[in-house]
């Protein structure tokens, strides 16, 4: 774009080489939001103890967002803010990402699903995995399974290894995902990346409904 004039603009989303004026504003957007939310430089780890104080920092902040979102009104976790997830879907979509990650990439499992799991609403669909977007489970029935879910991750990097984080990971059974040497780390840093984000969407819209109750 050349010669515009933008005003009042509201950009959210992942930037890169996004040059205004002849300046890539990415890096500086990066180091703005890291000089807010301190934690948030954690959650691209290089080394195991960097990963288990990452997913210690994760697990921390939700407790808090849960806490906040059980002074809610039932109802209010299964609204569609601006029809994105609602809370309770968001949820169980991060059980769907630790499991496929975690669960089938990190551990083997070629079928670590639970029926409330839940994939991005663009995903192609597979046999054998759950995925239904139109269930209103209850936040205690989808919080019985995110317990395991962070358990198992937990209990996944307790004992990660630096030499483990070297490796690579291939999974080719039926199903997703389906990848030949994608590096573990990666795997895991997805995984951060997932929870980081949904968790500010969530609070996102637990500000939108508490303006609007």
């Amino acid at each position: 774009m050349r010669g515009v004039e933008l005003v009042d603009v509201d950009i959210s989303g992942e930037l890169q080489n996004v040059v205004v004026n002849g300046v890539d504003i990415a890096p500086l957007v990066e180091a703005e939001l890291n000089r807010r939310m301190p934690e948030r430089a954690k959650m691209r780890p290089d080394d195991s103890d960097g990963f288990r104080e990452a997913w210690a920092i994760i697990e921390q902040l939700w407790k808090g967002t849960v806490a906040r979102a059980m002074t809610f009104p039932t109802a209010a976790l299964h609204d569609n803010v601006d029809d994105e997830w609602s809370f309770i879907q968001t949820l169980r979509h991060l059980n769907f990402a630790s499991a496929a990650w975690v669960g089938r990439m990190a551990l083997g499992d070629p079928s670590p699903w639970h029926p409330l799991d839940l994939p991005w609403d663009e995903a192609p669909g597979w046999d054998g995995i759950p995925w239904d977007r139109e269930a209103q489970p209850s936040l205690d029935d989808v919080l019985t399974v995110r317990r395991e879910r962070q358990a198992m991750v937990r209990q996944f990097l307790e004992s990660l290894t630096d030499g483990q984080l070297t490796a690579a990971v291939t999974r080719s059974e039926p199903g997703w995902p389906r990848m030949e040497n994608f590096p573990l780390k990666e795997c895991l840093r997805i995984v951060l990346n997932e929870e980081w984000q949904h968790r500010l969407y969530a609070e996102r819209d637990l500000d939108a409904l508490r303006k609007s109750a």
